[in-house]
Protein backbone atom coordinates (compact mmCIF):
# COMPACT_ATOMS: atom_id res chain seq x y z
CA UNK A 1 0.00 0.00 0.00
CA UNK A 2 1.19 3.27 -1.15
CA UNK A 3 1.54 6.68 0.80
CA UNK A 4 -1.00 8.23 -1.75
CA UNK A 5 -3.73 5.08 -1.05
CA UNK A 6 -3.17 5.69 2.86
CA UNK A 7 -3.49 8.78 2.68
CA UNK A 8 -6.31 8.96 0.58
CA UNK A 9 -8.23 5.69 3.02
CA UNK A 10 -7.72 7.65 6.13
CA UNK A 11 -9.31 10.91 5.09
CA UNK A 12 -12.31 9.49 3.76
CA UNK A 13 -12.59 7.00 6.71
CA UNK A 14 -12.28 9.78 9.27
CA UNK A 15 -14.91 11.91 7.26
CA UNK A 16 -17.24 9.32 6.24
CA UNK A 17 -17.00 8.39 10.23
CA UNK A 18 -18.06 12.05 11.39
CA UNK A 19 -20.75 12.39 8.86
CA UNK A 20 -21.90 8.97 9.81
CA UNK A 21 -22.02 9.88 13.78
CA UNK A 22 -23.98 13.27 13.12
CA UNK A 23 -26.69 11.35 10.65
CA UNK A 24 -27.00 8.17 13.33
CA UNK A 25 -27.43 11.15 16.41
CA UNK A 26 -29.96 12.70 13.86
CA UNK A 27 -31.67 9.06 13.67
CA UNK A 28 -31.39 8.45 17.07
CA UNK A 29 -32.91 11.86 18.54
CA UNK A 30 -35.92 11.86 16.12
CA UNK A 31 -36.78 7.99 17.48
CA UNK A 32 -36.07 9.35 21.17
CA UNK A 33 -38.78 12.05 20.61
CA UNK A 34 -41.14 10.07 19.31
CA UNK A 35 -40.81 7.58 22.01
CA UNK A 36 -40.95 10.11 24.70
CA UNK A 37 -43.94 10.92 23.62
CA UNK A 38 -45.04 7.26 23.64
CA UNK A 39 -43.94 7.32 27.10
CA UNK A 40 -45.74 10.33 28.32
CA UNK A 41 -49.01 8.61 27.43
CA UNK A 42 -48.29 5.85 28.98
CA UNK A 43 -48.22 3.53 26.67
CA UNK A 44 -44.65 2.50 27.30
CA UNK A 45 -42.69 2.48 30.03
CA UNK A 46 -40.18 5.25 30.57
CA UNK A 47 -36.99 2.27 31.26
CA UNK A 48 -36.98 0.85 28.43
CA UNK A 49 -36.76 3.62 25.82
CA UNK A 50 -32.92 3.43 26.09
CA UNK A 51 -33.04 -0.27 25.09
CA UNK A 52 -34.86 -0.31 22.31
CA UNK A 53 -32.49 2.61 21.03
CA UNK A 54 -29.38 0.60 21.73
CA UNK A 55 -31.25 -2.34 19.62
CA UNK A 56 -32.30 -0.62 17.00
CA UNK A 57 -28.99 1.50 16.72
CA UNK A 58 -27.38 -1.84 14.09
CA UNK A 59 -30.50 -0.81 11.78
CA UNK A 60 -30.20 3.06 11.75
CA UNK A 61 -26.08 2.56 10.56
CA UNK A 62 -26.93 0.41 8.06
CA UNK A 63 -28.40 3.09 6.63
CA UNK A 64 -26.66 5.74 7.67
CA UNK A 65 -23.66 5.15 6.33
CA UNK A 66 -23.88 4.39 2.52
CA UNK A 67 -24.83 8.17 2.56
CA UNK A 68 -22.16 8.92 5.08
CA UNK A 69 -19.43 7.18 2.43
CA UNK A 70 -20.44 8.64 -0.19
CA UNK A 71 -19.84 12.24 1.35
CA UNK A 72 -17.18 11.24 2.71
CA UNK A 73 -15.25 10.45 -0.76
CA UNK A 74 -17.12 13.73 -2.18
CA UNK A 75 -15.67 16.11 0.18
CA UNK A 76 -12.30 14.05 0.67
CA UNK A 77 -11.75 14.36 -3.07
CA UNK A 78 -13.61 17.48 -3.90
CA UNK A 79 -10.88 19.03 -1.65
CA UNK A 80 -8.39 17.16 -3.58
CA UNK A 81 -9.88 18.67 -6.37
CA UNK A 82 -10.23 22.69 -5.27
CA UNK A 83 -6.31 22.75 -3.98
CA UNK A 84 -5.02 21.11 -7.02
CA UNK A 85 -3.53 18.11 -5.30
CA UNK A 86 -5.12 15.64 -7.42
CA UNK A 87 -3.27 17.10 -10.09
CA UNK A 88 -0.06 16.04 -8.32
CA UNK A 89 -1.62 12.43 -8.03
CA UNK A 90 -1.79 12.34 -11.84
CA UNK A 91 1.21 13.68 -12.73
CA UNK A 92 2.70 10.67 -10.00
CA UNK A 93 1.43 8.19 -12.25
CA UNK A 94 -1.83 7.58 -10.36
CA UNK A 95 -4.81 7.63 -12.73
CA UNK A 96 -8.56 7.79 -12.19
CA UNK A 97 -8.68 3.75 -12.29
CA UNK A 98 -6.22 3.61 -10.11
CA UNK A 99 -7.88 5.90 -7.45
CA UNK A 100 -11.31 4.10 -7.87
CA UNK A 101 -9.36 0.82 -7.07
CA UNK A 102 -7.99 2.66 -3.63
CA UNK A 103 -11.41 3.72 -2.68
CA UNK A 104 -13.27 0.11 -4.10
CA UNK A 105 -10.79 -1.87 -1.48
CA UNK A 106 -11.93 0.12 1.25
CA UNK A 107 -15.32 -0.08 -0.05
CA UNK A 108 -14.89 -3.85 0.15
CA UNK A 109 -14.12 -4.06 3.93
CA UNK A 110 -17.04 -1.17 4.87
CA UNK A 111 -19.21 -3.39 2.79
CA UNK A 112 -18.57 -7.15 4.92
CA UNK A 113 -18.83 -4.58 7.96
CA UNK A 114 -22.42 -3.75 7.17
CA UNK A 115 -23.40 -7.06 5.65
CA UNK A 116 -22.39 -8.19 9.28
CA UNK A 117 -25.07 -5.44 10.91
CA UNK A 118 -27.78 -6.55 7.76
CA UNK A 119 -27.33 -10.04 8.15
CA UNK A 120 -27.20 -10.59 11.17
CA UNK A 121 -26.87 -7.81 13.85
CA UNK A 122 -30.09 -5.47 12.52
CA UNK A 123 -32.63 -8.40 12.26
CA UNK A 124 -31.46 -10.09 16.12
CA UNK A 125 -31.93 -5.94 17.06
CA UNK A 126 -35.47 -5.22 15.34
CA UNK A 127 -36.27 -9.19 17.26
CA UNK A 128 -35.74 -7.45 20.67
CA UNK A 129 -36.71 -4.04 19.96
CA UNK A 130 -40.26 -5.62 18.66
CA UNK A 131 -40.54 -7.86 21.93
CA UNK A 132 -39.80 -5.27 23.64
CA UNK A 133 -42.57 -2.83 22.65
CA UNK A 134 -44.81 -5.65 22.09
CA UNK A 135 -44.49 -6.27 25.71
CA UNK A 136 -45.13 -3.02 26.43
CA UNK A 137 -48.03 -2.69 24.12
CA UNK A 138 -50.01 -5.65 25.67
CA UNK A 139 -49.49 -4.54 29.36
CA UNK A 140 -52.83 -4.18 31.22
CA UNK A 141 -54.38 -1.04 31.26
CA UNK A 142 -53.61 -0.82 34.88
CA UNK A 143 -49.72 -1.15 33.89
CA UNK A 144 -50.22 1.88 32.13
CA UNK A 145 -51.67 4.52 34.37
CA UNK A 146 -49.17 7.26 35.84
CA UNK A 147 -49.69 9.49 38.81
CA UNK A 148 -50.89 12.78 38.45
CA UNK A 149 -52.17 11.94 34.91
CA UNK A 150 -55.65 10.83 33.65
CA UNK A 151 -55.39 8.06 31.75
CA UNK A 152 -58.48 6.88 29.00
CA UNK A 153 -59.50 3.39 29.09
CA UNK A 154 -59.56 1.66 25.94
CA UNK A 155 -62.43 1.17 24.02
CA UNK A 156 -64.11 4.34 26.08
CA UNK A 157 -64.94 2.40 29.07
CA UNK A 158 -64.03 5.75 31.08
CA UNK A 159 -61.21 7.71 32.93
CA UNK A 160 -59.26 6.82 35.82
CA UNK A 161 -56.38 9.45 37.55
CA UNK A 162 -54.51 8.60 40.36
CA UNK A 163 -52.92 10.97 42.71
CA UNK A 164 -49.88 8.55 43.21
CA UNK A 165 -48.74 5.21 42.27
CA UNK A 166 -46.13 3.49 44.39
CA UNK A 167 -43.08 0.98 43.48
CA UNK A 168 -44.97 -1.70 43.63
CA UNK A 169 -48.18 -0.78 41.72
CA UNK A 170 -50.76 0.21 43.67
CA UNK A 171 -52.53 3.32 42.92
CA UNK A 172 -53.37 5.65 46.01
CA UNK A 173 -56.68 8.35 45.75
CA UNK A 174 -57.92 7.30 42.69
CA UNK A 175 -60.82 8.63 40.25
CA UNK A 176 -62.39 6.75 38.34
CA UNK A 177 -65.46 7.53 35.67
CA UNK A 178 -67.14 4.62 33.84
CA UNK A 179 -68.81 5.33 30.41
CA UNK A 180 -72.20 4.89 30.07
CA UNK A 181 -71.70 1.58 27.58
CA UNK A 182 -69.18 0.25 30.56
CA UNK A 183 -72.04 0.29 32.61
CA UNK A 184 -75.07 -1.51 31.95
CA UNK A 185 -76.64 -1.22 35.24
CA UNK A 186 -76.25 2.49 35.23
CA UNK A 187 -79.49 3.25 33.25
CA UNK A 188 -77.02 5.91 30.77
CA UNK A 189 -76.10 7.70 34.20
CA UNK A 190 -72.69 8.60 34.66
CA UNK A 191 -70.82 6.74 37.08
CA UNK A 192 -67.83 8.06 38.91
CA UNK A 193 -65.86 6.15 42.06
CA UNK A 194 -63.65 7.78 44.47
CA UNK A 195 -61.19 5.26 46.44
CA UNK A 196 -58.40 5.86 48.63
CA UNK A 197 -56.56 3.14 47.10
CA UNK A 198 -56.30 0.37 44.00
CA UNK A 199 -54.77 -2.37 42.99
CA UNK A 200 -54.44 -5.34 39.81
CA UNK A 201 -55.95 -8.42 40.53
CA UNK A 202 -56.11 -11.57 38.69
CA UNK A 203 -58.04 -14.44 38.26
CA UNK A 204 -56.50 -18.08 38.34
CA UNK A 205 -58.61 -19.72 36.04
CA UNK A 206 -59.20 -17.79 33.06
CA UNK A 207 -56.70 -15.07 33.57
CA UNK A 208 -58.48 -11.98 33.55
CA UNK A 209 -57.22 -9.26 34.90
CA UNK A 210 -59.38 -6.16 37.51
CA UNK A 211 -58.93 -3.24 38.56
CA UNK A 212 -59.91 -3.51 42.56
CA UNK A 213 -60.17 -0.49 44.77
CA UNK A 214 -60.61 0.05 47.81
CA UNK A 215 -62.69 1.75 50.35
CA UNK A 216 -64.38 4.52 48.76
CA UNK A 217 -67.48 5.63 47.20
CA UNK A 218 -69.48 5.25 44.26
CA UNK A 219 -71.46 8.09 42.48
CA UNK A 220 -74.33 7.36 40.01
CA UNK A 221 -76.34 10.02 38.78
CA UNK A 222 -75.92 13.15 36.26
CA UNK A 223 -74.79 16.41 36.23
CA UNK A 224 -77.84 18.93 37.21
CA UNK A 225 -80.20 16.09 38.56
CA UNK A 226 -80.48 15.59 42.09
CA UNK A 227 -81.05 11.88 42.51
CA UNK A 228 -77.86 10.78 42.79
CA UNK A 229 -76.94 7.19 44.22
CA UNK A 230 -74.35 7.22 46.59
CA UNK A 231 -72.36 3.92 47.62
CA UNK A 232 -69.77 3.25 50.16
CA UNK A 233 -67.68 0.15 49.75
CA UNK A 234 -65.27 -1.30 50.95
CA UNK A 235 -63.87 -3.42 47.56
CA UNK A 236 -65.05 -2.68 43.98
CA UNK A 237 -63.69 -4.46 40.84
CA UNK A 238 -63.73 -2.96 37.73
CA UNK A 239 -62.64 -5.76 34.55
CA UNK A 240 -59.47 -4.39 32.34
CA UNK A 241 -59.14 -5.89 29.07
CA UNK A 242 -57.55 -9.30 29.17
CA UNK A 243 -54.18 -9.73 27.73
CA UNK A 244 -52.29 -12.31 25.69
CA UNK A 245 -49.61 -14.02 26.79
CA UNK A 246 -48.29 -14.72 23.29
CA UNK A 247 -47.13 -12.64 21.40
CA UNK A 248 -47.79 -13.20 17.70
CA UNK A 249 -47.74 -11.71 14.11
CA UNK A 250 -43.83 -11.10 14.26
CA UNK A 251 -42.47 -8.71 11.52
CA UNK A 252 -40.79 -10.34 8.94
CA UNK A 253 -37.59 -7.21 9.23
CA UNK A 254 -36.84 -9.14 13.33
CA UNK A 255 -36.95 -13.00 11.12
CA UNK A 256 -33.02 -13.92 11.16
CA UNK A 257 -31.61 -14.15 7.81
CA UNK A 258 -31.51 -18.25 7.89
CA UNK A 259 -35.48 -18.04 8.35
CA UNK A 260 -35.69 -16.06 5.07
CA UNK A 261 -33.57 -17.71 3.21
CA UNK A 262 -35.81 -21.15 4.28
CA UNK A 263 -39.17 -19.08 3.54
CA UNK A 264 -40.49 -18.84 -0.18
CA UNK A 265 -42.98 -15.83 0.86
CA UNK A 266 -42.75 -12.75 -1.82
CA UNK A 267 -42.38 -10.93 1.56
CA UNK A 268 -39.06 -12.79 2.68
CA UNK A 269 -37.90 -12.18 -1.15
CA UNK A 270 -38.31 -8.84 -0.70
CA UNK A 271 -36.72 -8.61 2.67
CA UNK A 272 -33.30 -10.99 2.18
CA UNK A 273 -32.75 -9.06 -1.35
CA UNK A 274 -33.20 -5.84 0.77
CA UNK A 275 -30.57 -7.01 3.41
CA UNK A 276 -28.21 -8.36 0.91
CA UNK A 277 -28.82 -5.10 -1.38
CA UNK A 278 -26.99 -2.99 2.34
CA UNK A 279 -23.72 -3.86 1.31
CA UNK A 280 -23.72 -3.46 -2.62
CA UNK A 281 -24.64 -0.43 -2.09
CA UNK A 282 -21.02 0.69 -0.49
CA UNK A 283 -19.79 -0.76 -3.41
CA UNK A 284 -21.99 1.56 -5.86
CA UNK A 285 -21.60 4.33 -4.06
CA UNK A 286 -17.53 4.00 -4.67
CA UNK A 287 -18.37 4.47 -8.23
CA UNK A 288 -20.64 7.28 -7.98
CA UNK A 289 -18.67 8.99 -5.36
CA UNK A 290 -15.29 9.05 -7.77
CA UNK A 291 -17.32 9.43 -10.89
CA UNK A 292 -19.25 12.77 -9.71
CA UNK A 293 -16.57 14.09 -7.29
CA UNK A 294 -14.48 16.29 -10.03
CA UNK A 295 -14.17 19.92 -9.16
CA UNK A 296 -12.88 22.98 -10.91
CA UNK A 297 -10.10 24.12 -8.64
CA UNK A 298 -12.25 27.86 -7.63
CA UNK A 299 -15.47 25.90 -7.35
CA UNK A 300 -15.25 24.38 -3.68
CA UNK A 301 -15.30 21.09 -2.67
CA UNK A 302 -19.03 21.14 -1.47
CA UNK A 303 -20.29 21.82 -5.25
CA UNK A 304 -20.98 18.13 -6.09
CA UNK A 305 -22.64 17.72 -2.59
CA UNK A 306 -26.17 18.54 -3.95
CA UNK A 307 -25.98 17.11 -7.07
CA UNK A 308 -24.81 13.47 -5.32
CA UNK A 309 -27.29 13.42 -2.85
CA UNK A 310 -30.67 13.64 -5.31
CA UNK A 311 -28.92 10.78 -7.50
CA UNK A 312 -28.33 8.85 -3.99
CA UNK A 313 -31.99 9.20 -3.07
CA UNK A 314 -33.01 8.25 -6.35
CA UNK A 315 -30.74 5.24 -6.25
CA UNK A 316 -32.32 4.65 -2.71
CA UNK A 317 -35.96 5.19 -3.65
CA UNK A 318 -35.83 2.71 -6.97
CA UNK A 319 -34.42 0.51 -4.38
CA UNK A 320 -37.12 0.93 -1.68
CA UNK A 321 -40.00 1.23 -4.29
CA UNK A 322 -38.98 -2.20 -6.34
CA UNK A 323 -38.35 -4.31 -2.71
CA UNK A 324 -41.70 -3.35 -1.60
CA UNK A 325 -43.79 -4.06 -5.16
CA UNK A 326 -41.84 -7.27 -4.86
CA UNK A 327 -43.06 -7.69 -1.03
CA UNK A 328 -46.93 -7.36 -2.35
CA UNK A 329 -45.43 -9.60 -5.31
CA UNK A 330 -46.01 -6.80 -8.17
CA UNK A 331 -43.08 -7.70 -9.90
CA UNK A 332 -41.99 -10.85 -11.54
CA UNK A 333 -40.49 -13.37 -9.60
CA UNK A 334 -37.43 -13.11 -11.47
CA UNK A 335 -36.54 -9.47 -11.04
CA UNK A 336 -34.29 -8.71 -8.53
CA UNK A 337 -32.74 -5.88 -6.95
CA UNK A 338 -28.94 -6.00 -8.15
CA UNK A 339 -30.72 -5.50 -11.84
CA UNK A 340 -30.81 -1.48 -9.97
CA UNK A 341 -27.40 -1.42 -8.38
CA UNK A 342 -25.64 -2.90 -12.04
CA UNK A 343 -28.37 0.21 -13.71
CA UNK A 344 -26.33 2.85 -11.56
CA UNK A 345 -22.93 1.31 -11.83
CA UNK A 346 -23.22 1.81 -15.68
CA UNK A 347 -24.23 5.07 -15.16
CA UNK A 348 -21.37 5.76 -12.79
CA UNK A 349 -18.69 3.76 -15.52
CA UNK A 350 -20.21 6.36 -17.99
CA UNK A 351 -19.55 9.44 -16.10
CA UNK A 352 -15.90 7.97 -15.84
CA UNK A 353 -15.72 7.39 -19.13
CA UNK A 354 -16.68 10.84 -20.31
CA UNK A 355 -14.28 12.47 -17.75
CA UNK A 356 -11.21 10.34 -18.99
CA UNK A 357 -12.33 10.93 -22.56
CA UNK A 358 -12.72 14.75 -22.08
CA UNK A 359 -8.74 14.55 -20.53
CA UNK A 360 -7.05 12.69 -23.41
CA UNK A 361 -9.01 15.22 -25.65
CA UNK A 362 -7.44 18.08 -23.18
CA UNK A 363 -3.69 16.07 -23.44
CA UNK A 364 -3.91 15.74 -27.21
CA UNK A 365 -5.21 19.33 -28.03
CA UNK A 366 -1.95 20.10 -25.79
CA UNK A 367 0.26 17.71 -27.27
CA UNK A 368 -0.80 19.55 -31.00
CA UNK A 369 -0.18 22.85 -29.78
Amino acid sequence: MTIISKYLIREITLVSLSICGILLLILLSGRLVKYLSTALSGNIDPEVIFAVLGYRIPGFLELAFPLAFLLGILLTLGRLYSENEMSIFHASGISLWKLLRYILGLGLLFAVLIAILSLYLSPMGSSKAGLILKVQDQRSDLDKITEKKFYKLPGDKGIVYAQRVSEDGVLEHVFLSLSNSSTKSSNNKSVIILSDEGRQQVTENDNNKFLVLNDGYRFVGNPGEYDYEITYFRDYASKLDKVNSAITNQEVSSFSTAQLVSMSTSEARAELQWRLSLPVMILVVVFLGVSLSKTAPRQGRYVRVLPAILIYFTYYTALNYASRLIRFDKLPSEFNLFYIHLLFVILSLIFLLRRELKMLARLSLGAKS
